[in-house]
């Protein structure tokens, strides 16, 4: 379709979760002729995430230029207040309460369309077209704007599919087919959208490669401590690039020469060496008490904790969280405010010193919010923790011999996330670009649309 506006240039960003440097940029084993293309012409290089790495808040710190906490978002569960220690929110679209490059576009009355970006379910009217991302909980909810086109493109392109579910099973087979199924869809659905409706900012999100990541990447990784040569699943990752790769060669051709493009991802994967159960570590170190003491591993249960004894208890999956228990803040917090620095300061020591199953330093760094974002809104977790340079992944499990465990305990899984994800421009003359962070995109979306950034902004412009 033809651009609707009359300055700048429209801006296609392909966003693939989770694409990992390693296979993407020139592996020899993956053919991946469009996006190669891309940075033989362009610019290219790591894309440095938020912390933490995660999806949810990853995509969105992208589209807003702003970090977790100016947003208020630590991951998929967030605390929802002090006054109880159980209750969380998830991080749906509701949080999101900062402007993101659709509603700059809106702004200046230039058409977006939107398709499966993390944190747009529940669906909020935009210029142009909409389809919510994963957390949306099926086809029988308002999952588009405008209302009308969930039918629309059900009768184009089938069911809308918005994330994979059930993606840590042993059911390998089942589940690469579902992955694959997956990708079709979202190319199919963006396929349409492109054809037929209008647009200067096209921006669309694959989660497919994420969930292939978690399931998959022992196989394709050698430096994985799993690693199997021989299994039959050794190549599903390189076919699944090298179809995705296809799919995005189409979409590029729809969308026209005269389009700026990006291909961007919130962050990469890396082998997961296993998981650090961080309550029972707590508890062995003398931080957590529990009223009663499990005989064999069970999952951490608050009501089990002796709060007038406990100075602070995590939670977290890809990351630690740690939250203090400080009194005056928590129903019933024993670590006095003006103590909580150096109560923090012996936790990060000691979280730090932690060493491996092999008796080395496992590499462990913990973060304070204050320290890292701009702002802290919502409720922030005391600490943020990285095990071992996030190739071990937080564990909640309380009652275990030991603090390690080979895998995550909600089912199988081989990768953690990576702090450097991928970006790719369709401008820059084949250069390698360093230094390139995650709160880049927006401003360079926006320069190329020649639409005005606010000057807060954390990130600059790739372009000139």
């Amino acid at each position: 379709m033809a651009p609707s506006g009359d300055s700048g240039r429209r801006v296609l960003i392909i966003g693939l979760d989770c694409a990992a440097p390693e296979f993407v940029f020139r592996h020899p084993d993956y053919h991946l002729p469009h996006l190669h293309r891309l940075m033989d012409s362009g610019a290219w290089g790591p894309l440095r995430s938020c912390d933490p790495p995660i999806t949810v808040p990853a995509w969105s710190c992208m589209m807003s230029g702003r970090d977790p906490g100016e947003l208020g978002v630590y991951g998929f569960r967030n605390r929802r207040s002090y006054d109880d220690y159980k209750g969380v929110s998830i991080g749906t679209s509701l949080f999101i309460k900062e402007l993101r490059i659709w509603d700059w576009v809106k702004e200046v009355s230039r058409n977006s369309i939107v398709l499966g970006v993390p944190q747009t379910f529940p669906v909020s009217p935009i210029r142009g077209c909409l389809v919510s991302g994963m957390l949306t909980p099926g086809n029988d909810v308002e999952c588009t704007h405008p209302a009308e086109l969930r039918d629309e493109i059900m009768a184009a392109v089938g069911d809308l599919q918005f994330d994979v579910s059930e993606f840590r099973t042993g059911d390998k087979k089942c589940l690469f087919k579902r992955i694959y199924g997956f990708l079709e869809n979202r190319f199919d659905v963006a396929t349409y959208l492109m054809t037929n409706k209008p647009w200067d900012f096209f921006m669309m999100v694959e989660m497919g490669l994420d969930r292939l990541h978690h399931a998959f990447w022992r196989y394709a990784d050698e430096s994985h401590p799993r690693f199997e040569e021989d299994s039959p699943f050794r190549w599903h990752v390189k076919q699944y690039y090298e179809r995705m790769d296809q799919r995005i060669g189409e979409l590029l051709t729809l969308a026209g020469e005269d389009v700026a493009v990006m291909v961007v991802s919130d962050h990469g994967a890396k082998a997961m060496h296993g998981g650090i159960r961080l309550n029972q570590w707590l508890i062995e170190n003398g931080y957590l008490q529990l009223k009663r003491q499990p005989k064999e591993p069970e999952p951490f249960d608050m009501d089990n904790v002796d709060w007038s004894k406990t100075v602070a208890w995590g939670d977290g999956g890809y990351y630690g969280r740690i939250f203090l228990n400080v009194a005056g803040r928590e129903p019933k917090g024993i670590v006095r405010p003006d103590n909580v620095d150096a109560t923090l300061a012996t936790l990060i020591a000691d979280l730090e010193a932690m060493l491996g199953p092999d008796g080395t330093s496992l590499g462990n760094s913990a973060l304070r919010p204050e320290n890292i974002y701009h702002a802290v809104r919502g409720i922030a977790p005391d600490l943020l923790v990285y095990f071992g340079d996030l190739h071990w992944r937080s564990l909640g499990a309380v009652g275990a011999e030991s603090i390690y465990a080979e895998t995550n305990d909600t089912g199988p899984d081989d990768a953690n996330h990576a702090m450097e994800g991928i970006v790719i421009l369709n401008e820059g003359g084949g250069q390698r670009l360093e230094g390139a962070s995650i709160y880049d995109i927006a401003p360079t979306a926006l320069r190329w649309m020649n639409v005005p950034a606010p000057a807060d902004l954390r990130g600059r412009s790739l372009v000139d």
